[in-house]
Formats: C-alpha cells, structure tokens, sequence
C-alpha cells in the first residue's frame, strides 16, 4: 500500500539527506512537514543513544528497537498518518528501507524484511547515491560525534545492500504504485535541490 502525500530520502550517512529535507520544507513551511528516523519520540531518543555508541545491543535487537520507532513514526500520534489527515505532505529522513541496509549488514535480511513488512511505502522514495569515501569526508568535515555506522567498512556493505534493496523495489514500481528516483548526490546542493524540485512539480 502507498500512502499518498509522504515522500521518503534515503542514503548513507553523509549523502545530504537532511540538508535536502531542510531546504524543501523552508521552500514551502505551509505545504511540507519534516519527520525523521529515529525520532523525536522515547523510544528514537533511545536509539540515538545507541547509535552514539553510549550502549550497545544485539543487531537482532536493533532491528526490533527500530522496527518499534518506526511504528510510533507512523501511526503513533501526532505521526505521519495524523500530519497527512491534517493536510501535510510529510518528508522523512530515512524509512524502513535503511534498516533493510543497516540492520542486514550484521543480522541477515531476513529478520529485517519481516519486521517491516507491515508498514505503508510511501508515494516517493528518494535514493541519494554517493560513494562512501565521499559521504564520510562529509561527515568528518562536521566535526560532530560519530556514530557508531560511520565506518567505511560498513559503510561500504550498506551501500551495496542499499543498492540491491531499491533495484529489488524498482522492478515492483509497477504493482506498487511508489515513485523512485535516483539522486546524484555529488552534485552541489542547489543542483540536487532542483532535481528533487522538478520531480515533485510532476506530482
């Protein structure tokens, strides 16, 4: 099932997701609304904790605590849904299509498929593809935290899942109904924004 009026970005750490969704919803405040993932809920908070490294957990146990965020993201309240009913066209930073890459890179994909199989894809899902060598100078030049994912090694394995993972969904865009598009997101910031831009004008 697509839920109409919710548009997904997803990539690897450092492929400027959330600057994207920044600039969109400043474009038009009245029309978009910006949610992410982990969220601002306990159960994201808790999350955050753990991909800062503060604790650590089994990936199978990742894979649930996300799947659980996920749950609250979308029909939990003030979620998704609720924005959508409310006359929003919701744009998230990141959905259920990173833990198909993330949490399969240590646990298999098969736990990650099932615990997500329940949830709606969204109406657009944007793939910001970067090289990780790229990305992560990104994420050095912030001089912030890392987490604990931002390691070339792994970034690497993602990228690879990450691929396969919008491959296998662009070969169903025709029973699904949800929209993909591949982002170049070496390119400038204002490019990739007109990019996104021009996609949604065919909305």
């Amino acid at each position: 099932m697509v839920l109409k009026n919710f548009i997904v970005f997803e990539g690897i750490d450092g492929s400027g997701t959330s600057t994207q969704i920044k600039k969109l919803v400043e474009s038009n405040p009245n029309v978009f609304i910006a949610t992410a993932e982990p969220t601002t809920k306990e159960t994201g908070k808790f999350l955050r904790r753990m991909l800062c490294g503060e604790f650590s957990v089994d990936e199978k146990t990742a894979s649930y605590l996300f799947a659980a965020d996920r749950c609250e993201h979308i029909f939990g309240k003030d979620g998704v849904e609720d924005l959508i009913k409310n006359g929003k066209t919701v744009v998230s930073d990141r959905y259920f299509f990173s833990s198909l890459a993330y949490q399969s890179v240590s646990c298999g994909k098969d736990l990650p498929r099932l615990l997500n199989s329940p949830f709606p894809l969204p109406e657009y899902l944007f793939y910001f593809k970067i090289d990780p060598e790229i990305s992560l100078k990104r994420v050095d030049s912030r001089n912030g935290q890392k987490e604990i994912y931002e390691k070339l090694d792994i970034q690497k394995k993602i990228t690879k899942l990450y691929d396969e993972v919008i491959e296998e969904y662009q070969e169903k865009t025709n029973e699904s109904g949800m929209k993909i598009i591949i982002i170049d997101a070496t390119k400038s910031i204002d490019e990739v924004f007109n990019d996104i831009l021009r996609e949604l004008k065919q909305k």
